[in-house]
């Protein structure tokens, strides 16, 4: 099942929806057979280390540092690996209000976490897309 791939169906189409609990992203030196246990929601080799994003309370419990706190907003409509444009528009939509967001895409959705704070207002900045409004910036 390929995903969608049209900007305009896209957009009008992510249906956002605000996930439970607050997420960090950490940095470690540890193997991957040490993080998995924590059960990370993912996973990035980096060459300065390995990044794991984890709930806040399961970092909390193993003492891993982290900076910042987010909330996951999941884009519910199937977008294509190959999509053109579709982050752009919506990380230049969030930008245009001054919010930071670090998207995810797996192979049915983007995810994109934005600081905890602005969680609500991420939420309806994007579910004006949804709506067919025009975003204003």
């Amino acid at each position: 099942m390929s995903g969608e791939t049209n900007l305009g169906v896209l957009l009008k189409s992510i249906r956002p929806v605000l996930r439970a609990g607050e997420f960090v992203f950490v940095t470690t030196q540890r193997a991957v057979s040490e993080v998995v246990p924590l059960e990370p929601l993912g996973l990035f080799h980096e060459e300065e280390g390995l990044t794991v994003i984890l709930p806040r309370e399961r970092a909390d419990a193993a003492s891993l540092p982290y900076t910042a706190v987010f909330r996951m907003l999941t884009l519910s409509v199937h977008s294509s690996l190959e999509a053109v444009g579709f982050l752009a528009a919506i990380t230049t939509r969030l930008a245009s209000r001054g919010i930071s967001v670090n998207p995810v895409s797996a192979y049915f959705h983007d995810h994109l976490f934005v600081p905890s704070a602005r969680a609500e207002e991420s939420l309806a900045l994007l579910s004006e897309f949804s709506a067919g409004d025009t975003p204003r910036g």
